[in-house]
């Protein structure tokens, strides 16, 4: 993995275990409109790559965290567009949404980057409700997931969740 690769990928690292970032071994990332469409092609990017990793075997697990974690930045973070975007007040400075999946020796990190400053936290659901249950997901199907402020930026975070590879 080249010199620049490591430099760009380096503000993901900040919070996460403690990795050799030579280990690195692919690292590949989505731009997510600001549409709930956006969920589906991160699915769709997410099984693409993991197969082109051989990683097929995990895509269920990593599928369902890639659709929390790109779910709650569309809903929280992503500022509003055209029809079907999110509702969020649109601030011309925002970087907008980025899935990245990296693949270290033994393990897997998926992160969604956003623009906002809103540490992500777990709702408490009723029964009856539709949504409010995404972190606890996030928390039951990865090994690990955590967040962290966007480094060089006024603006943004990290929300990431790993997995231990097979």
């Amino acid at each position: 993995m080249g010199t620049k690769v490591l430099t760009m990928l380096q503000p993901l690292w900040q919070g996460f275990p403690p990795v050799d970032p030579l280990a690195v071994s692919g690292s590949v990332s989505y731009s997510l409109a600001p549409r709930y469409e956006s969920v589906r092609g991160a699915r769709q990017f997410t099984r693409e790559t993991l197969c082109r990793w051989e990683l097929e075997e995990i895509f269920d697990g990593v599928a369902l965290v890639v659709s929390e974690l790109v779910t709650n930045a569309l809903r929280h973070a992503v500022p509003a567009g055209d029809s079907g975007a999110c509702e969020r007040p649109h601030d011309g400075g925002a970087l907008p949404a980025r899935l990245h999946l990296m693949r270290w020796s033994s393990r897997l990190v998926c992160a969604v980057r956003d623009s906002s400053d809103a540490s992500p936290e777990a709702e408490e659901a009723d029964g009856s409700a539709e949504s409010g249950r995404g972190l606890y997901l996030v928390d039951s199907f990865s090994d690990g997931w955590g967040w962290h402020p966007l480094a060089g930026t006024p603006h943004g975070k990290i929300v990431w969740a790993q997995f231990r590879l097979p």
